[in-house]
Parts: C-alpha cells; structure tokens; sequence
C-alpha cells in the first residue's frame, strides 16, 4: 500500500500553536517568524481542506476538526521520537559485527580486539569470516579487507602496501599472488595469503604475503623472519558505508586500530 506523504514540518508548527494558541509564541519555540508560522498553518489547511484556527476577540482558539486530531498528531510525534531514540542506541551499541579474512584476524586483528576490550570490558564482537561481506545483509559495522583503496566506501589503511618473502625454494601461490617471480606455474597452490604463509613457514616453499599479516604472525611466534621487503599495489583496509563510518563506537575502534 502507498504511504501518504506526510507534511511533517507543517504538522509540528501546528503542534506548536495549538499549545500555545499564539502564532508568536509559536515562532519563538521553533526559531521561525510568526509570518512563517501562518504561511505553514495556511498551507496546512489548504492540504487538509479544513480550518485549523479560528480568531475570536479572546485570541485564537481550536477548531472541533483541529482538536480532533491534535492528540492522535501528539501521540504520532512521541512514537517518532521513541523510533529515533532506538536508532541511536543501536548506533551507540557496543555490539561490533566485523568482517575480516580469517588469516589476518588470527594473526593481526584478535590480539588488538583483545587490547581493545581490556579497555572497554562491555565491548563485544560479532566476527564474520570474508573479505566481500556484504555490509547489509551481514550487518556489519566495519571490514577489513585487502585492496588497492576503500573505492565507494569510506577508509583507513592499516600500515603500508607492503609485502615480504617468507620461506625458501619452490614458489608458493595463492590467490593474491597467482604467478609469484614471474613463474607459469607453480609446484604448490593454497587458498589464501595465509595458508601461503602457513606452507612457507612449514618448509614447503617460499612465498609473498602481506606485510602485516608476516608482522602479525611474528608477534605471535608462527614465523621468526623475512626477507626481500617491496611495495605492493594491496594493502589491508578498515572500511565502512559513510552511516556506519560516522558512528561514534566505530569512530572509537578505528582510531585504536590504527593509533590515531
């Protein structure tokens, strides 16, 4: 069923009149002038086809068709207030619901949640396993993911494109480095930057992984070293659609995240 379009800045005007029965009083509560105040009541009238205000030599009063949908108008009012106060509690939630590839999670992104909830003991997550979420139908407050930019969402990135060598011998590929040193193929193939990692680590060859992600696993003792350090055109990216970038709680850990 089509929604009637509701004149809801008109309507408060004539919440505000009507309470105060005064055009002026009326214009002084919203900030307007009392000739915009009759050009809205006006309008109003003209949309309902009804008159809303009568004068009378003790003032203006209420028609009977005003006062009959006066309360109903009120009630309507405190439900939209009620709706928005629920929406910014769910944007001040301290429920975040992450997507990020799980290599970079277990290596670099879990011990820096654990940090952060050490800070904020009522913070909890929700993790969601994939760079390509889709932020609606997940739900999601923030990814992070490994790319060339945000692109259409808003973003910071996390350290330097940067990626290293990890390991020695038979190159080791993965999606993100299908044909690493040039090769047409390679002896083994894995499924992603860290099972690449994971393989070169355990003696199966060497391969290119992302900077953080080596950092990460040395912080936590999976790897001792690397080597041939270069610029990559990938890097890893916090990003979120600009409603979700704005809200204070996804403010807060983005900046821990990246130390601003």
């Amino acid at each position: 069923m089509k929604r009637t379009h509701l004149p809801l800045n008109a309507l408060r005007v004539f919440d505000a009149a009507a309470r105060h029965l005064s055009f002026t009083r009326a214009a002084d509560e919203l900030a307007v002038t009392p000739a915009a105040v009759g050009q809205q009541i006006r309008a109003l009238e003209d949309l309902l086809g009804v008159v809303l205000f009568r004068r009378t030599s003790k003032g203006l009063e209420l028609t009977e068709e005003a006062g009959t949908g006066l309360e109903p108008l009120r009630t309507g009012f405190l439900h939209l207030e009620d709706a928005v106060q629920a929406m910014q509690v769910g944007q001040s939630s301290h429920v975040y619901t992450i997507a990020a590839p799980r290599d970079f999670f277990a290596a670099w992104l879990a011990p820096r949640l654990a940090a952060y909830r050490a800070q904020h003991s009522e913070v909890r997550f929700v993790l969601v396993d994939g760079e390509t979420t889709d932020f609606t139908e997940a739900n999601l407050d923030l990814a992070v993911r490994w790319t060339e930019g945000p692109d259409d969402l808003e973003g910071l990135a996390l350290g330097a494109a940067r990626w290293v060598t990890v390991g020695q011998g038979d190159w080791i590929a993965w999606p993100g480095d299908a044909l690493p040193g040039g090769e047409a193929d390679a002896p083994l193939h894995v499924g992603d930057a860290g099972q690449a990692l994971a393989a070169a680590s355990a003696g199966l060859g060497r391969a290119r992984v992302p900077l953080l992600l080596a950092q990460g696993s040395r912080d936590i003792g999976r790897i001792s070293d690397w080597q041939d350090e270069a610029d990559c055109r990938r890097g890893y990216w916090l990003v979120a659609p600009l409603p979700q970038w704005r809200q204070k709680k996804v403010k807060a850990l983005v900046a821990f995240l990246t130390g601003n």
